[in-house]
C-alpha cells in the first residue's frame, strides 16, 4: 500500500530511509502548521478489556513535534508531543524567536504542572487546528505502514549487500 500524501488539509512528506515523517498545514491566513513525528519509539502495557480480559496489550508510541508559526514573524509555538493511538499528551509547549538565537531561552514549565484550564484551552487550540485523536489514528496506520515498507527496502538492502 502507498503511503498517503495528506490528510485532512495537511500535506504529508514520507523521508524514506529515515524514522520521521513530516506534516504541513495552515490555519487561516497567518498560521503555518508543520509537524515532525517519529516512527514508533516507545510503548507502554495496558490491561486487556472485552471477553479475552486477561493478559496485557502493547499501546505504540509516536513522538511529535509540532510548531506554528505566524506570518507576521513573532514568536513560534512550540510543541513536544506524545501520541498514542487514541490521544496526544503534551509534554512541553516553547515559546520560541527563530530568527534571534540566544543562549538560553527560556522555555517555560512542563505542560503537566500548568492549571487544568490553561491545558484545556491549549488542547483546544491544537484541536481546532487538526490537531486531534483523528491525527492520532492516523499517524498510528501511517507508522505501521511505514515500519513495513522500512523493513521492507532494509531487507532488500541487506540481501543486495550480502549477494555481491
Amino acid at each position: 500500500m502507498q503511503p498517503a500524501t495528506e490528510f485532512k488539509s495537511f500535506s504529508v512528506e514520507d523521508r524514506p530511509g529515515e524514522q520521521c515523517i513530516v506534516m504541513k498545514g495552515k490555519f487561516g491566513e497567518d498560521e503555518t502548521i508543520k509537524m515532525e513525528a517519529t516512527m514508533f519509539d516507545g510503548f507502554m502495557t495496558v490491561p486487556r478489556t472485552g471477553l479475552d480480559a486477561s493478559g496485557r496489550d502493547v499501546r505504540l508510541h509516536v513522538s511529535l513535534l509540532v510548531d506554528i508559526s505566524k506570518a507576521d514573524g513573532s514568536e513560534d509555538m512550540e510543541f513536544l508531543c506524545s501520541v498514542w493511538p487514541n490521544r496526544i499528551e503534551i509534554q512541553n509547549l516553547y515559546m520560541l524567536r527563530r530568527d534571534k538565537i540566544t543562549g538560553q531561552p527560556y522555555l517555560g514549565p512542563k505542560f503537566g504542572s500548568l492549571k487544568y484550564d490553561f491545558q484545556t484551552a491549549i488542547k483546544e487550540f491544537l484541536r481546532v487546528r487538526g490537531i486531534d485523536s483523528e491525527l492520532c489514528f492516523f499517524f498510528h496506520e501511517y507508522m505501521m505502514n511505514k515500519d513495513r515498507i522500512e523493513l521492507i527496502q532494509w531487507l532488500r538492502k541487506l540481501d543486495s549487500f550480502m549477494a555481491k
